[in-house]
């Protein structure tokens, strides 16, 4: 099978490789079946996204997809090395051999569940998102919802001084770009208690293609646990954006070719919105169709 599978793989990129490989060896459908399985498949699926993060990170190849003839230099000797063979000394580097020893100034990155029972004068509790925190796994079951609020619960009583919320714009998971809604969490905490860092838009606090307030807050005290008022299902919809009403500062237009750093060249199908909730939907053809905030995106027309 290995052999087969090196036949196959010159001229693939770094994803399309470790693609190749979960598919040929059945991983991700043995592990399917498997009751406890779910939790493997994320993580299989996490690999290419961290393979994707590693070549774009790394520079290989103009359009951040590096196959197996481009080469790089290692970054300790020089050794030049495909872009397989830096993820995989990447990988191992970083398997736990740097972590922190006992008595030493660092982070202490956690779980929820591992954090019961202890507390901290700081904590950050990040990726407040819808999908993330509540998990999607947990969103079409209300006793599943009802965890992952007392989860959230736990999380935000471990902090003594200072609990900093936050979501992020925009996240590559599972190797696909995603715009997330901000968690419903954030929305049934006490406004009195919150202190926004980044402004808070309504209008797009929730919605696609930028806009998105990062929520921060200091709490004094913890604050109580109010009841929630989502007792059903909600229906999630993106604010409707904005119609530019003057030139945009960007450039960016309809039926024009651009370029990403990591999707490539494309042609911009449509934009919409103005100023920094402005966004474009393009095409590309490795990726296909994309909307893209364009003030973290940052296109660059081509001739």
């Amino acid at each position: 099978m290995i052999d087969v599978m090196r036949e196959q793989t010159p001229g693939m990129t770094l994803r399309e490789i470790i693609e190749l490989v979960l598919d040929k060896t059945g991983l991700v459908e043995h592990y399917k079946t498997e009751k406890e399985g779910a939790d493997r498949v994320e993580n299989l699926e996490e690999l290419v996204n961290a393979a994707e993060s590693f070549v774009t990170q790394e520079g290989f190849g103009r359009d951040a997809e590096a196959t197996a003839q481009d080469m790089a230099p290692n970054a300790e000797d020089g050794e030049v090395m495909s872009p397989l063979a830096a993820f995989l000394t990447h990988a191992a580097l970083e398997a736990g051999d740097n972590q922190a020893q006992a008595g030493e100034d660092a982070i202490q990155l956690m779980t929820v569940h591992a954090s019961k029972g202890l507390e901290f004068d700081a904590v950050f509790i990040s990726g407040l998102e819808e999908g993330l925190f509540p998990h999607e796994n947990s969103m079409n079951d209300y006793d599943g919802l009802e965890e992952e609020r007392r989860l959230m619960y736990v999380a935000i009583t471990r902090a003594r001084k200072r609990l900093y919320l936050s979501h992020s714009q925009t996240r590559m998971l599972h190797g696909q770009t995603r715009y997330n809604l901000k968690s419903r969490f954030l929305d049934e905490l006490p406004e009195e208690c919150l202190k926004w860092i980044t402004p808070k838009n309504p209008g797009f606090a929730t919605g696609l293609g930028g806009g998105w307030a990062s929520p921060a807050q200091a709490f004094q005290a913890k604050p109580a646990w109010g009841q929630s008022s989502l007792g059903s299902a909600e229906t999630y919809k993106s604010p409707p954006v904005p119609v530019q009403k003057s030139e945009p500062s960007h450039g960016i237009k309809a039926n024009m070719k651009v370029f990403h750093t990591k999707f490539g060249e494309g042609k911009v199908l449509a934009v919409e919105g103005a100023g920094t909730d402005a966004r474009a939907q393009v095409n590309f053809p490795r990726h296909g169709v994309k909307w893209l905030a364009l003030s973290v995106a940052k296109l660059t027309p081509v001739e």
